[in-house]
């Protein structure tokens, strides 16, 4: 079956490496099955800034979205998160495998600052797949802002 997310990431110049594993209920699991540390697993989150105006925001595992500073960050008053239909409909991708990589359109991205100057590992397009990389060399393939926009996924 094609794969967006590898087609987009072999003619990416990116250094990367493909993981395959099965599947995982859990950041845990995700983490053990990929041998990273929670932080190391990327979370893609397709929020909507307005109608047909989408971004990707990457997260490390162990954090969360702070909502009021990525309004800050984008100078806006309302963002919300689209259902599982809405974002696969806008990106290509069902949840849990979404990545900016081949999505069906180039949504901007911004990636929590945590992530800079080590590998990380995002979902690559189909469950049980994933791609490790250097987080810098994504940011700047990605055309990323790289910004202070999470919180500890404890402080929920």
């Amino acid at each position: 079956m094609p794969n967006p997310a590898e087609d987009a990431l072999a003619v990416s110049g990116l250094s990367y490496r493909l993981i395959s594993h099965g599947p995982v209920r859990s950041l845990a699991e995700a983490a053990q099955a990929r041998g990273v540390i929670p932080a190391a697993v990327v979370k893609t989150l397709v929020v909507r800034r307005g109608d047909d105006d989408f971004l990707f925001v990457l997260v490390p595992g162990d954090r969360t979205i702070s909502w009021p500073k990525l309004r800050a960050l984008l100078g806006v008053s309302r963002l919300s998160m689209p259902d599982a239909t809405v974002a696969r409909e806008v990106t290509g991708y069902e949840r849990g495998t979404i990545t900016p990589f081949g999505a069906l359109r180039p949504w901007p991205v911004i990636a929590d600052q945590r992530m800079a100057g080590r590998e990380i590992t995002l979902g690559a397009g189909q469950h049980g797949l994933a791609v490790a990389l250097n987080a810098d060399d994504a940011a700047r393939a990605l055309d990323a802002t790289v910004a202070d926009i999470s919180d500890p996924e404890s402080a929920r």
